[in-house]
Protein backbone atom coordinates (compact mmCIF):
# COMPACT_ATOMS: atom_id res chain seq x y z
CA UNK A 1 0.00 0.00 0.00
CA UNK A 2 3.35 2.42 0.92
CA UNK A 3 4.31 1.83 -2.55
CA UNK A 4 0.72 2.19 -4.53
CA UNK A 5 0.63 5.52 -2.59
CA UNK A 6 4.10 7.22 -3.97
CA UNK A 7 3.02 5.56 -7.27
CA UNK A 8 -0.13 7.59 -7.14
CA UNK A 9 1.54 10.69 -5.22
CA UNK A 10 4.32 10.56 -8.21
CA UNK A 11 1.39 10.70 -11.14
CA UNK A 12 -0.48 13.46 -9.38
CA UNK A 13 0.49 15.71 -12.09
CA UNK A 14 -0.61 13.23 -14.73
CA UNK A 15 -4.25 13.05 -13.72
CA UNK A 16 -7.36 15.05 -15.43
CA UNK A 17 -8.64 16.95 -11.97
CA UNK A 18 -12.19 18.18 -12.57
CA UNK A 19 -13.45 19.95 -9.18
CA UNK A 20 -16.71 19.17 -8.02
CA UNK A 21 -19.79 19.60 -10.38
CA UNK A 22 -22.37 20.85 -7.65
CA UNK A 23 -25.14 22.86 -9.20
CA UNK A 24 -23.85 21.40 -13.01
CA UNK A 25 -23.31 18.00 -11.83
CA UNK A 26 -27.31 18.37 -10.98
CA UNK A 27 -28.09 20.01 -13.88
CA UNK A 28 -26.48 17.26 -16.56
CA UNK A 29 -27.68 14.02 -14.17
CA UNK A 30 -31.28 15.70 -14.47
CA UNK A 31 -30.55 16.16 -18.26
CA UNK A 32 -31.06 13.90 -21.60
CA UNK A 33 -27.37 13.06 -21.39
CA UNK A 34 -27.68 11.92 -17.36
CA UNK A 35 -30.82 10.12 -18.24
CA UNK A 36 -29.60 8.59 -21.22
CA UNK A 37 -26.74 7.33 -19.10
CA UNK A 38 -28.42 6.17 -16.46
CA UNK A 39 -31.13 3.89 -18.84
CA UNK A 40 -27.88 2.67 -20.58
CA UNK A 41 -25.75 1.59 -17.60
CA UNK A 42 -27.81 0.95 -14.83
CA UNK A 43 -29.87 -2.62 -16.51
CA UNK A 44 -25.96 -3.59 -17.09
CA UNK A 45 -24.54 -3.05 -13.45
CA UNK A 46 -28.09 -4.75 -11.95
CA UNK A 47 -26.84 -7.43 -14.37
CA UNK A 48 -22.80 -7.23 -13.34
CA UNK A 49 -24.31 -7.80 -9.63
CA UNK A 50 -25.06 -11.49 -10.47
CA UNK A 51 -21.92 -12.04 -11.68
CA UNK A 52 -20.27 -10.79 -8.36
CA UNK A 53 -22.78 -12.67 -6.14
CA UNK A 54 -21.06 -15.67 -7.65
CA UNK A 55 -17.21 -14.46 -8.16
CA UNK A 56 -16.91 -13.50 -4.51
CA UNK A 57 -17.93 -17.50 -3.21
CA UNK A 58 -14.30 -18.19 -4.09
CA UNK A 59 -13.57 -17.01 -1.09
CA UNK A 60 -16.45 -18.57 0.87
CA UNK A 61 -17.83 -21.63 -0.78
CA UNK A 62 -15.47 -22.75 -2.31
CA UNK A 63 -12.61 -22.48 0.72
CA UNK A 64 -15.31 -24.94 2.38
CA UNK A 65 -15.56 -27.25 -0.14
CA UNK A 66 -12.05 -27.36 -0.41
CA UNK A 67 -11.58 -28.57 3.41
CA UNK A 68 -12.93 -31.60 1.91
CA UNK A 69 -10.54 -31.69 -0.91
CA UNK A 70 -6.79 -33.70 -1.77
CA UNK A 71 -4.77 -30.54 -0.96
CA UNK A 72 -1.64 -32.38 -2.03
CA UNK A 73 -0.70 -30.45 -5.33
CA UNK A 74 3.11 -29.37 -7.17
CA UNK A 75 4.69 -31.76 -4.20
CA UNK A 76 3.27 -29.63 -1.21
CA UNK A 77 0.19 -29.38 1.13
CA UNK A 78 -2.01 -25.96 0.41
CA UNK A 79 -4.13 -24.64 2.76
CA UNK A 80 -7.64 -24.55 2.01
CA UNK A 81 -7.69 -21.34 1.16
CA UNK A 82 -4.31 -20.46 -0.27
CA UNK A 83 -5.41 -21.22 -3.42
CA UNK A 84 -7.44 -18.39 -4.28
CA UNK A 85 -3.62 -16.79 -4.88
CA UNK A 86 -3.73 -17.72 -8.37
CA UNK A 87 -6.56 -15.24 -9.16
CA UNK A 88 -4.04 -12.16 -9.00
CA UNK A 89 -1.85 -13.97 -10.72
CA UNK A 90 -4.10 -15.00 -13.71
CA UNK A 91 -5.07 -11.09 -13.95
CA UNK A 92 -1.51 -10.28 -14.25
CA UNK A 93 -1.38 -12.43 -17.56
CA UNK A 94 -4.63 -12.23 -18.82
CA UNK A 95 -4.88 -8.82 -19.34
CA UNK A 96 -2.08 -8.21 -21.57
CA UNK A 97 -2.99 -11.38 -23.33
CA UNK A 98 -6.41 -10.66 -23.90
CA UNK A 99 -5.88 -7.12 -25.05
CA UNK A 100 -3.14 -7.93 -27.22
CA UNK A 101 -3.34 -11.12 -28.65
CA UNK A 102 -7.26 -12.46 -27.73
CA UNK A 103 -9.53 -9.28 -28.45
CA UNK A 104 -7.75 -8.86 -31.73
CA UNK A 105 -8.39 -12.50 -32.87
CA UNK A 106 -11.50 -12.94 -32.01
CA UNK A 107 -12.20 -9.57 -33.78
CA UNK A 108 -11.37 -11.09 -37.19
CA UNK A 109 -14.48 -12.91 -36.91
CA UNK A 110 -16.85 -11.46 -34.63
CA UNK A 111 -15.95 -7.71 -33.96
CA UNK A 112 -15.82 -6.80 -30.87
CA UNK A 113 -16.76 -3.36 -28.57
CA UNK A 114 -17.15 -3.55 -24.77
CA UNK A 115 -20.49 -4.85 -24.29
CA UNK A 116 -19.95 -7.94 -26.60
CA UNK A 117 -16.22 -8.56 -24.43
CA UNK A 118 -18.46 -8.33 -21.23
CA UNK A 119 -21.37 -10.61 -22.70
CA UNK A 120 -18.41 -13.13 -23.24
CA UNK A 121 -17.58 -13.12 -19.63
CA UNK A 122 -21.10 -13.71 -18.58
CA UNK A 123 -21.07 -16.88 -20.18
CA UNK A 124 -17.54 -17.83 -19.51
CA UNK A 125 -18.43 -17.51 -15.72
CA UNK A 126 -20.51 -20.26 -15.72
CA UNK A 127 -17.97 -23.62 -16.33
CA UNK A 128 -16.70 -22.37 -13.08
CA UNK A 129 -19.04 -23.09 -11.30
CA UNK A 130 -20.47 -26.38 -13.30
CA UNK A 131 -16.60 -27.37 -12.31
CA UNK A 132 -17.14 -26.86 -8.67
CA UNK A 133 -20.58 -27.81 -8.99
CA UNK A 134 -19.03 -31.24 -10.32
CA UNK A 135 -16.26 -31.33 -7.45
CA UNK A 136 -19.24 -31.48 -5.25
CA UNK A 137 -20.97 -34.03 -6.62
CA UNK A 138 -17.49 -36.36 -6.47
CA UNK A 139 -17.07 -35.23 -2.74
CA UNK A 140 -20.60 -36.92 -2.12
CA UNK A 141 -19.86 -39.74 -4.00
CA UNK A 142 -17.22 -40.33 -1.08
CA UNK A 143 -14.38 -39.06 -3.49
CA UNK A 144 -11.18 -36.92 -1.97
CA UNK A 145 -11.03 -34.73 -5.87
CA UNK A 146 -7.71 -32.72 -6.33
CA UNK A 147 -7.57 -29.19 -5.26
CA UNK A 148 -6.26 -28.77 -8.66
CA UNK A 149 -9.71 -28.57 -9.74
CA UNK A 150 -10.37 -25.27 -8.36
CA UNK A 151 -7.24 -24.32 -10.32
CA UNK A 152 -9.22 -25.16 -13.56
CA UNK A 153 -12.11 -23.09 -12.29
CA UNK A 154 -10.36 -20.14 -11.83
CA UNK A 155 -8.83 -20.44 -14.81
CA UNK A 156 -12.97 -19.66 -15.88
CA UNK A 157 -13.39 -17.17 -12.89
CA UNK A 158 -10.96 -15.15 -13.88
CA UNK A 159 -11.10 -14.95 -17.57
CA UNK A 160 -14.70 -13.70 -16.32
CA UNK A 161 -13.26 -11.19 -14.06
CA UNK A 162 -11.07 -9.44 -16.71
CA UNK A 163 -14.23 -9.36 -19.40
CA UNK A 164 -16.44 -7.66 -17.08
CA UNK A 165 -14.87 -6.05 -14.57
CA UNK A 166 -11.84 -4.63 -16.47
CA UNK A 167 -14.09 -3.48 -19.53
CA UNK A 168 -16.70 -2.53 -17.44
CA UNK A 169 -14.21 0.13 -15.64
CA UNK A 170 -13.75 1.51 -19.11
CA UNK A 171 -17.27 1.37 -19.86
CA UNK A 172 -18.21 3.30 -17.33
CA UNK A 173 -15.64 5.64 -17.64
CA UNK A 174 -16.85 6.68 -21.50
CA UNK A 175 -19.82 6.37 -21.08
CA UNK A 176 -20.83 8.86 -18.21
CA UNK A 177 -20.97 12.63 -19.18
CA UNK A 178 -17.73 15.09 -18.14
CA UNK A 179 -19.46 15.93 -14.68
CA UNK A 180 -20.79 12.02 -13.67
CA UNK A 181 -18.34 10.39 -13.71
CA UNK A 182 -17.38 9.39 -10.14
CA UNK A 183 -20.91 9.07 -9.58
CA UNK A 184 -21.24 6.76 -12.21
CA UNK A 185 -18.19 5.03 -11.47
CA UNK A 186 -19.56 4.49 -7.42
CA UNK A 187 -22.39 2.92 -8.52
CA UNK A 188 -20.46 0.46 -10.93
CA UNK A 189 -18.39 -0.47 -7.84
CA UNK A 190 -21.92 -0.72 -5.69
CA UNK A 191 -22.36 -4.11 -8.05
CA UNK A 192 -19.77 -5.78 -5.67
CA UNK A 193 -21.79 -4.70 -2.56
CA UNK A 194 -24.95 -5.69 -4.27
CA UNK A 195 -24.04 -8.86 -6.08
CA UNK A 196 -22.91 -9.95 -2.43
CA UNK A 197 -26.70 -8.88 -0.85
CA UNK A 198 -28.09 -11.26 -3.47
CA UNK A 199 -26.26 -14.17 -2.28
CA UNK A 200 -27.25 -13.02 1.37
CA UNK A 201 -30.68 -13.00 0.30
CA UNK A 202 -30.58 -16.22 -1.62
CA UNK A 203 -29.23 -18.20 1.48
CA UNK A 204 -31.76 -16.56 3.97
CA UNK A 205 -34.80 -18.07 1.56
CA UNK A 206 -33.25 -21.19 1.17
CA UNK A 207 -32.29 -21.34 4.80
CA UNK A 208 -35.13 -23.87 6.61
CA UNK A 209 -36.21 -23.37 9.67
CA UNK A 210 -34.16 -26.15 11.34
CA UNK A 211 -31.24 -24.79 10.53
CA UNK A 212 -30.84 -26.92 7.27
CA UNK A 213 -31.14 -25.38 4.00
CA UNK A 214 -33.53 -26.32 0.81
CA UNK A 215 -30.46 -26.45 -1.86
CA UNK A 216 -27.27 -28.04 -0.43
CA UNK A 217 -24.40 -29.47 -2.25
CA UNK A 218 -24.53 -29.95 -5.76
CA UNK A 219 -27.89 -28.31 -6.12
CA UNK A 220 -26.59 -25.22 -4.50
CA UNK A 221 -24.06 -24.46 -6.96
CA UNK A 222 -26.17 -25.50 -10.14
CA UNK A 223 -28.84 -22.88 -8.82
CA UNK A 224 -25.81 -20.30 -9.17
CA UNK A 225 -24.78 -21.66 -12.71
CA UNK A 226 -28.18 -21.13 -13.53
CA UNK A 227 -28.65 -17.88 -12.48
CA UNK A 228 -25.04 -17.02 -14.05
CA UNK A 229 -27.22 -18.15 -17.89
CA UNK A 230 -30.32 -16.23 -16.95
CA UNK A 231 -27.80 -13.38 -16.27
CA UNK A 232 -25.89 -14.39 -19.61
CA UNK A 233 -28.73 -14.23 -21.74
CA UNK A 234 -30.62 -11.42 -20.28
CA UNK A 235 -27.08 -9.34 -20.97
CA UNK A 236 -27.67 -10.23 -24.62
CA UNK A 237 -30.89 -7.79 -25.01
CA UNK A 238 -29.62 -5.49 -22.62
CA UNK A 239 -26.82 -5.11 -25.15
CA UNK A 240 -28.86 -4.82 -27.87
CA UNK A 241 -30.39 -1.84 -26.84
CA UNK A 242 -27.10 -0.34 -25.27
CA UNK A 243 -26.24 2.78 -27.61
CA UNK A 244 -22.74 3.53 -26.98
CA UNK A 245 -21.49 6.84 -26.36
CA UNK A 246 -17.99 8.79 -25.65
CA UNK A 247 -17.55 11.16 -23.22
CA UNK A 248 -13.85 11.76 -22.62
CA UNK A 249 -11.85 15.32 -21.43
CA UNK A 250 -11.16 17.23 -23.70
CA UNK A 251 -12.60 15.61 -26.59
CA UNK A 252 -15.80 16.37 -28.82
CA UNK A 253 -18.95 14.41 -27.49
CA UNK A 254 -20.06 11.38 -29.77
CA UNK A 255 -22.82 8.74 -29.63
CA UNK A 256 -23.52 5.89 -32.18
CA UNK A 257 -26.42 3.66 -32.12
Amino acid sequence: MLIATWMFWLGRREFVHIPPGGKAFIKEALGPKGIKSLKNLVPIYLLISVFWSLYDQNASTWVIQAKEMDLQFMGREWLPSQIQAINPLLVMVYIPLFTYLLYHTISRFFPLNAVRKMGIGFFIMVPSFLIIAFVQAGIEAGQTPSIAWHLIAFLFLTAAEVMIYQTGLELTYTQAPNTMKSFLMSLFLLTIALGNYVTSAINFFIKNADGTSKLEGVSYFLFFSGLMIVAAIAFVFVSKRFKEASYIQGTPDTETT
